[in-house]
């Protein structure tokens, strides 16, 4: 316990340090800051490195959902999520009929915007004036953003996780990584062991996030060669076997659940302790549609004696 409260105030200590950058008044305090990170004072790669004492973090699944007036896969929902929290931000990104990189989650354009049609089949210069629709069914005055202007927001200031949507080469995401220099502020996400490679191949300093629900899955990506220090495992919507969060942590590999669906209103319905029992059961990084919720819980175990025991023994 002396452990963690130790590291605790170093990071709140070295937090206040940082005189280059304001800290929102609602930041919470107990989770990591990204102000080192950003500052280059370490690599992404140590940043979402596993050990037994780093501190648990949310990854708000498309920027933030269900708040009024904020719709998803914006730059001003993502501004304002990290305004009350530290957070990833998870954002998806698709191409337009004229090969442009946006962010939209949906093959369509009728739920989240006030167009019709299918995206793939649309160009950006229909596309740019849409506004986009929050979560509640009202119209905002935001509109879908390029992929680059995300990337140039982004730069000290966020760590997005980039889900990249069926159909949109890899190769161009990754390339507009590199042109704006980002590679210690994105991680991208791949779905299985064949397109993790192929990020690995396109830029082996990227990190990469790749699902790993089960023994089966990892062994697959395992036998990709690529390096564990490389690789961050997304173990699904429901807990996995206790047994893989001991594999994947003893290979010094971050754990990301997504609590978004039925995790999220469980949490929702029962109690925003469930996000402290998901992270005291294994899970390093909670994905999710309630990014301030779920942050709040955590924050709760900090001084909690029931913090994951077995690290006080270490």
């Amino acid at each position: 316990m002396q452990k963690i409260v130790l590291f605790f105030l170093l990071i709140c200590v070295y937090t206040r340090s940082l005189a280059q950058q304001s800290l929102p008044p609602t930041l919470t305090p107990s989770l990591p800051p990204q102000h080192g990170l950003l500052l280059g004072k370490t690599t992404l790669r140590d940043f979402l490195r596993y050990d037994s004492l780093r501190l648990p973090i949310v990854s708000a699944h498309r920027g933030g959902r269900y708040m009024a007036g904020y719709p998803e896969n914006a730059i001003e929902t993502f501004a304002y999520t990290l305004s009350k929290t530290f957070a990833m931000i998870e954002c998806d990104v698709s191409m337009t009929r004229d090969s442009v990189l946006f962010l939209m989650h949906d093959n369509t354009l009728e739920r989240t915007t006030t167009g019709r049609g299918e995206v793939a089949k649309t160009n950006w210069a229909e596309i740019a004036p849409l506004r986009l629709i929050d979560d509640f069914g009202d119209t905002t005055h935001f509109h879908p953003p390029l992929f680059e202007s995300v990337l140039k927001w982004a730069d000290a200031k966020a760590l997005l996780t980039v889900d990249v949507k069926r159909g949109v080469p890899f190769d161009r995401v990754v390339a507009f990584i590199e042109k704006h220099h980002m590679e210690n502020h994105a991680v991208v996400i791949t779905y299985n062991a064949q397109d993790a490679r192929r990020v690995y191949d396109l830029n082996n300093s990227l990190m990469i996030s790749v699902s790993a629900r089960n023994l089966e899955e990892w062994d697959r990506i395992e036998q990709t060669g690529i390096p564990t220090t490389n690789l961050i495992a997304f173990t699904g919507t429901r807990e996995p076997a206790p047994e893989l969060y001991k594999l994947l942590h003893d290979k010094g590999i971050l754990c990301i659940l997504g609590t978004m669906g039925n995790l999220d209103n469980m949490a929702k319905a029962r109690g925003e302790d469930t996000y402290a029992r998901l992270i005291a059961n294994g899970a390093d990084v909670l994905a999710t549609d309630r990014p301030i919720e779920a942050a709040r819980a955590i924050a709760t175990m900090i001084p909690a004696k029931s913090w994951r025991r077995e690290r006080v023994r270490e």
